[in-house]
């Protein structure tokens, strides 16, 4: 894919200095070495004190921002690219602080007839102020169990636990604080968990083959996430086609309803009755090796190179 002899390269913007930097730079190298494949005259950064400098200097045509968690997902980076009048591949900054917010992104879909897991913020201020082990208590007399805890904003599983018996709860609690500082306690709901990609080609979104995991341990955590041989991943999942379309309408929903844009995944779990419930969203999906986005692309028959070059130039075109 040609961009034009009057404009500069693509730059893979990965890396930053969340817990997820890792994941970021896998996912940003998988994007870059597509885009290469596909023609693009592309190159990565990291999203770090030289970065401005770079960019003033090379002037690309376009970024794509493969940075998870804070400032990746919350839109501080992409006001940044605003402010530089950089086009840029992904939802707008008002559009991730929402999403980003597990809890506030809950809210807007269930004022949307999707179904979420009853749930409660709390920062980590209240628990220490109010006591732990009352506030601890008042959570499982209203939710019961067993729970997820996780952080509030965040992605990964990085600082998510199940809790399935109360003793359990304090050291979940700690391990969600460690990377947030509030941490959202809600209802585990047991089912099949299924992620769904959005794609926006042509102007309209479309959701790609749902993918169904299936962790060797029972819980899709940070290992289980990003180490080969620990996942089994069933594209399309091995669901009733007509719960299979109610998957693609709630990650529509999201999509649309949280104002995202360009790309997006959403993680559901569908439980024993066939409701389909929404459990967060991802405006920067994993690119990785293991990650479901590229997956679920292969599944549509997509090469990953081309959708992102189309993407860019997308971008470009808007821009």
């Amino acid at each position: 894919m040609s961009l034009g002899p009057s404009q500069g390269p693509v730059v893979v913007l990965d890396g930053g200095l969340s817990p997820e930097r890792d994941v970021s730079i896998r996912s940003g190298r998988r994007i870059l070495d597509a885009l290469r494949n596909a023609g693009v005259d592309a190159y990565e950064h990291d999203a770090d004190m030289t970065l401005l400098a770079s960019l003033r200097e090379r002037s690309p045509s376009c970024v794509v921002p493969l940075l998870h968690g804070a400032a990746g997902e919350d839109g501080a980076i992409r006001d940044v690219l605003e402010a530089l009048g950089l086009p840029y591949v992904g939802s707008r900054p008002a559009a991730c602080r929402v999403a980003f917010d597990k809890a506030v992104a809950k809210s807007v879909l269930a004022a949307g007839g999707v179904a979420v897991p009853e749930g409660v913020a709390l920062p980590q201020s209240t628990f220490r102020e109010l006591g732990a082990a009352g506030v601890l208590d008042a959570l499982v007399r209203r939710l019961g169990l067993p729970l997820m805890v996780k952080p509030l904003r965040g992605g990964s599983s990085l600082g998510a636990a199940v809790v399935r018996d109360a003793a359990e709860l304090p050291a979940a609690m700690v391990g969600a604080f460690a990377y947030a500082e509030v941490a959202l306690v809600e209802r585990f709901i047991t089912g099949t968990e299924v992620a769904v990609a959005v794609l926006e080609r042509g102007g309209a979104p479309e959701a790609l083959p749902g993918v169904e995991v299936v962790p060797d341990g029972g819980f899709y955590d940070y290992t289980a996430r990003y180490t080969a041989g620990t996942t089994a991943f069933y594209v399309p999942a091995r669901l009733d086609p007509t719960i299979a379309q109610r998957c693609a309408q709630v990650a529509l929903v999201a999509h649309e309803r949280l104002g995202l844009r360009d790309w997006s995944r959403s993680d559901l779990i569908v439980d024993r009755e066939g409701v389909v419930w929404f459990l967060e969203v991802n405006v920067a999906p994993g690119m990785t090796e293991t990650s479901m986005f590229p997956q679920a692309a292969a599944a549509a028959g997509l090469d990953l190179g081309q959708l992102t070059a189309e993407l860019v130039s997308v971008a470009i075109a808007r821009g």
